[in-house]
């Protein structure tokens, strides 16, 4: 296999000018070298064949709008998995005891036990410098409470959990944390919240993303935007609960930095319905 080969700053630029995009040399130059090529690369993609004449200053100012819509989606995230892991730490430990996720009997019948225990035990040695789990190891013989251990889970393994939990518990934690939705919908946006919070973290595109998986709406989605952010987005509203806090978190930034790159950016690309400000 032919791996492509190392491009310098120049040829990047060459290789720029050679789609038809119009550039700064310098202001290009220095861009590049704090953005990766293969990453800038990827703005380009709502564009592919159609890059003629197409400003080097349009793609800049979507890069920053993705950065600053990450900015806004990441504290809504982290509000929400640290309040979903207290509840659930809590109501699963009242019910079955502070090592009852050790209990096999306490998950539903698809719940792969041993799988489950050994992703237990990588969580604790992934974290064994941690002041936390080397206290637990020398006072309590390594035994972990739940609402210990749940705060070294990931946000897959807290979706995992979560999906693993009996029927009946699910309905009780999602009607004791006050979601308005349905704990089969609850367990379809944590695993594409896991999705959203990794790319977030990763740095990674949300502008003009296809999103593997999609969330579940009972009252179903728009086929033409189901991979789009834009359910991602109304999935993060209905997770929240704090409306007035949404609000001033997310939906008002959010309308002020659409409006703020209303020139360079598309509605469509990030899959936005005509309505989209009264639903966000």
């Amino acid at each position: 296999m032919n791996i492509k080969p190392f491009f310098s700053y120049e040829q990047q630029i060459e290789e720029l000018q050679r789609k038809g995009i119009i550039l700064d040399h310098d202001e290009c130059l220095d861009f590049l070298k704090d953005v990766n090529y293969y990453r800038l690369s990827a703005y380009l993609l709502p564009y592919k064949g159609k890059t003629a004449r197409l400003e080097f200053n349009k793609i800049k100012k979507i890069y920053e709008f993705d950065s600053k819509l990450r900015s806004l989606v990441i504290p809504i995230i982290e509000n929400i998995e640290i309040m979903f892991r207290s509840r659930l730490a809590y109501l699963f430990s009242e019910k079955y005891g502070a090592e009852g996720y050790l209990d096999s009997s306490n998950f539903s019948s698809r719940h792969n036990h041993e799988a489950f225990v050994s992703h237990i035990a990588k969580c604790i040695t992934d974290n064994r410098q941690s002041v936390v789990i080397k206290h637990h190891e020398e006072k309590y013989e390594g035994h972990y409470p739940l609402w210990v251990l749940i705060e070294f889970f990931s946000m897959g393994m807290l979706s995992y959990f979560y999906s693993d939990m009996k029927r009946s518990d699910k309905k009780h934690l999602v009607k004791e944390i006050g979601f308005p939705r349905s704990d089969r919908e609850i367990e379809s946006w944590l695993r594409c919240l896991t999705i959203l919070r990794n790319k977030c973290a990763h740095y990674s595109r949300l502008y003009y993303s296809v999103f593997p998986s999609i969330p579940m709406f009972e009252e179903g989605l728009d086929r033409e935007r189901e991979r789009t952010l834009y359910p991602q987005l109304l999935m993060l509203k209905y997770l929240f609960l704090d409306g007035k806090l949404w609000n001033e978190m997310f939906s008002v930034p959010f309308h002020s930095l659409i409006e703020e790159y209303k020139e360079f950016i598309e509605e469509k690309h990030i899959g936005l319905p005509t309505d989209w400000r009264e639903r966000l």
